[in-house]
């Protein structure tokens, strides 16, 4: 495939997620979407998530360590075990608060404190560097896949 018709192509792709984007944002401020609150908006997004990190993530450390992989998804089942009561009261008490946001919730529990809100979001920011970081990653192979000049096996 040609370079620019390869540049092309992703250009016009990241267009059409934003505008995509955009419309839903709009619709969902004046409540067209209901279905935008569904499990199922949730449940996709979390497939997409696991899809991505199993696919760039899991799959190369499970190759590089053995059995230590193991633990990527020993974590999340542990945290699904006892969600369903965390999560219920994180939005009981962010509705009291009238909080969106982590660092809000964490910042109203301990005086409304700025200082404690900028804290908690740089570590949020540096706690999904490395998942940026990996679609970044994922991005840049796919890339390379289509503009080698040989085709990849």
């Amino acid at each position: 495939m040609p370079f620019n018709v390869l540049v092309l192509s992703c250009v016009a792709y990241v267009i059409l997620l934003f505008l995509v984007a955009f419309m839903v944002e709009r619709r969902a401020a004046v409540g067209a979407l209901p279905w935008l609150r569904s499990p199922i908006v949730y449940t996709l997004s979390l497939s997409i998530y696991c899809t991505a990190w199993t696919f760039y993530g899991a799959v190369g450390y499970a190759a590089r360590s053995g059995l230590e992989y193991v633990t990527i998804y020993l974590g999340p089942t542990l945290v699904f075990i006892g969600w369903w009561w965390v999560l219920r009261k994180l939005v009981r008490i962010g509705r009291q608060q009238r909080v969106t946001s982590i660092a809000d919730l964490i910042s109203s529990r301990y005086g409304k404190s700025n200082l404690l809100g900028v804290i908690v979001t740089l570590i949020a920011v540096l706690a999904a560097t490395p998942y940026i970081a990996l679609q970044l990653q994922s991005v840049t192979l796919s890339f390379n896949v289509f503009a080698s000049a040989t085709p990849a096996g």
